[in-house]
């Protein structure tokens, strides 16, 4: 199945409650097709020139490229870290019912 236009975006939340928050709604907002929630994770960073540690909540959201800049441009503005994480996987190939619903479900 042709995946060119599907794709994974990282992002981590400081907790599981403003992640599902978020997440939700840009489920409902159509901007994802789903999210998955990683508790727990933990992240070692540079910030403000020390080594942070901290656990995280990883979501990974699946969506078309299209809608990319919407994404990025909704979730910077919901987000409470002032630098969120926002990294974009292409997909290399997919089910194909799965890849026809993520599209489905996007606008």
């Amino acid at each position: 199945m042709k995946t060119e236009d599907i794709r994974i975006v990282l992002c981590t939340f400081p907790n599981l409650e403003k992640a599902r928050q978020i997440g939700t709604q840009l489920v409902e907002s159509q901007l994802v097709a789903c999210v998955n929630l990683v508790p727990q994770v933990e992240s070692i960073y540079q910030w403000n020139g020390e080594t942070q540690r901290d656990s995280e909540v990883l979501a990974i959201f699946k969506t078309r490229e299209l809608l990319i800049s919407k994404l990025e441009a909704e979730l910077i503005e919901l987000h409470p870290y002032d630098v969120p994480e926002f990294l974009v996987l292409p997909v290399d190939s997919g089910a194909e019912d799965y890849v026809k619903w993520v599209r489905d479900v996007t606008n």
